[in-house]
């Protein structure tokens, strides 16, 4: 305590109110320390939904061990002991932060619109790991406010009534089940060594055929061969072609894109898009062309490599996440650092090698998640 002696209650007064914070400095600390409110998650019926498993948001390699050494009761028990000690960052992880750094870009410009991504962890762990989950999601400040554990059943079921228009996971099967409910999907993979990717624009390649659009074309080339191809696309070069399964994916994206661009903000955009596709320029790249135009759709960059490995051009182009097909390319692309993901789709799954990649953790029958 402080105490004047003399009875100077001047001298009092004005150190009492040297000592008392002012207001001056209470509006500074309120600047300085803004109250920080996570946003409301939109309507389903109305957002851009990106399912994701938990194996691919979290590297749970470790934890998938332990269930296929010694069991269910086991990984069970060691999710619980463990539920305080956060996961580390899995393959989907620079995507999804990605995403909600566009959210945040989208909110700046419309406070109040819906048409924004929202994220869901789809997964078929049980219940009481949903503690460890929820504990590493808010250790690395995501907003993931939507969860779907089935507790060993497959969540597929579950994805239409998310409305989802992407589903990312480490289960081959799961995503093939995905893919035959007409439901945009791919297995991700983890790269084969890390590298930096942007942190405030999320870049997303797309190969073409039997992803973006169906595999048509594809056929053609493994029935009769190259030059057949060719001709056969020199024949249609003005007839679009149908669409593949991520052709909705891409749409989703260009709705959101284009709330920049009618602001004047195109070169500004956080999210840009890419055409990665083995296609050549001069001999059929003109119908890929068209029918992303017949469609009303665009890309920032299409890159056609006549045949030439994409792993290089990822490796410039850095995108958070690469689709293709072919396992070829997946294999490749991982090699580079690029995080891929396999779409198992198309006349390309016959003829398949055995991949010696990995998913996130380990792909096999009877899986803790998906």
């Amino acid at each position: 305590m402080l105490w004047v002696s003399g009875g100077d209650t001047s001298i009092s007064r004005r150190i009492m109110n040297e000592l008392k914070p002012s207001r001056v400095d209470h509006v500074a600390d309120r600047k300085k320390k803004p109250p920080t409110r996570k946003p409301r998650s939109p309507d389903p019926k109305n957002c851009v939904t990106i399912a994701v498993s938990s194996r691919v948001l979290f590297d749970m390699s470790v934890e998938q061990s332990i269930y296929e050494q010694q069991g269910m009761e086991a990984y069970l028990t060691y999710q619980t002991q463990h539920e305080t000690q956060p996961l580390q960052p899995g393959p989907a992880f620079p995507f999804i932060k990605a995403v909600e750094e566009v959210n945040a870009r989208l909110r700046e410009l419309d406070p109040d619109s819906e048409e924004v991504f929202d994220v869901v962890l789809m997964t078929n762990n049980h219940a009481n790991v949903g503690l460890r989950l929820i504990n590493s999601i808010n250790h690395h400040n995501l907003f993931v406010e939507r969860f779907c554990m089935t507790g060993g059943n497959s969540p597929i079921g579950y994805l239409k009534a998310y409305h989802t228009n992407l589903y990312l996971s480490a289960d081959a099967s799961k995503v093939r089940e995905a893919l035959d409910e007409g439901i945009a999907a791919a297995t991700m993979f983890s790269p084969e060594k890390v590298v930096e990717v942007p942190e405030k624009q999320l870049r997303v390649a797309f190969d073409g055929d039997a992803v973006l659009f169906d595999d048509e074309s594809e056929r053609i080339y493994k029935a009769h061969g190259l030059d057949k191809f060719f001709e056969h696309e020199k024949e249609l070069a003005d007839k679009p072609l149908d669409h593949g399964p991520l052709k909705g994916f891409l749409e989703a994206l260009g709705r959101l894109q284009k709330k920049f661009y009618v602001r004047g903000q195109r070169l500004e955009c956080p999210i840009r898009t890419y055409l990665v596709t083995a296609r050549s320029a001069a001999s059929s790249g003109t119908r890929a062309l068209r029918t992303l135009r017949s469609w009303g759709l665009e890309v920032d960059e299409a890159l056609f490599l006549a045949g030439a490995p994409k792993g290089p051009l990822l490796d410039k182009i850095r995108p958070h996440i690469f689709f293709d097909d072919q396992m070829f390319h997946v294999q490749g692309a991982s090699r580079m650092g690029t995080v891929s993901a396999h779409v198992p789709y198309g006349v390309a799954q016959a003829t398949t090698p055995t991949s010696s990649l990995t998913t996130s953790t380990h792909t096999h029958t009877t899986t803790t998640d998906n």
